[in-house]
């Protein structure tokens, strides 16, 4: 994933069109209404991220989907951009539900193992420890040198068990294993 795909300028072949993908989203818990969008633009013009990047557009990785271009969404850096907010669900016009079409396509790129690593990493560090981030060591002895009290035990064995079958995660264990 170095080359930002989504708003990639190379021309659309036409063996990179899958027909029946936007089919097969809007058979898809939560993008059930993805064919319901004509390109009004108002998921790219409210989104809080889009105002701050110059490459996340939801409506561009919408359109992607339904001209059937599955591998260039899946691949695209700009999948992983999404904040989660809603702020598109909340305005689309057809009542196309933007942020949950975009958990689909990372669910579907994650199961193809295409995910960026800063998450692959996060998660690895979440089946570990139970945290989200490597807590450093000064930090630990700067809480115990302020007086605050330690900070609770991560447990990592009941969120494996709590995430048992989350396919990402599961990967992500296994190539943590080989490394």
């Amino acid at each position: 994933m170095t080359e930002n795909t989504a708003t990639s300028k190379e021309p659309i072949k036409a063996s990179e069109i899958d027909p029946k993908f936007k089919y097969e989203l809007s058979r898809m818990h939560g993008s059930e209404k993805l064919l319901r969008c004509f390109q009004c633009g108002t998921c790219t013009s409210d989104c809080p991220v889009a105002r701050f990047s110059d490459t996340y557009r939801p409506r561009t990785i919408i359109r992607m989907a339904q001209l059937g271009l599955k591998e260039r969404v899946l691949n695209s850096d700009t999948l992983w951009l999404c904040a989660a907010c809603f702020t598109c669900t909340d305005r689309c016009p057809q009542g196309i539900e933007v942020a949950s079409v975009i958990r689909v396509l990372r669910n579907l790129a994650a199961e193809k193992g295409i995910v960026p690593q800063v998450f692959k990493d996060q998660a690895a560090c979440i089946l570990e420890s139970g945290y989200a981030y490597k807590i450093p060591e000064l930090r630990i002895k700067k809480r115990e040198t302020q007086g605050l009290p330690p900070l609770p035990k991560g447990n990592p064995e009941n969120i494996r068990k709590t995430l048992k079958g989350v396919k990402f995660l599961e990967k992500t264990e296994k190539e943590g294993e080989q490394a």
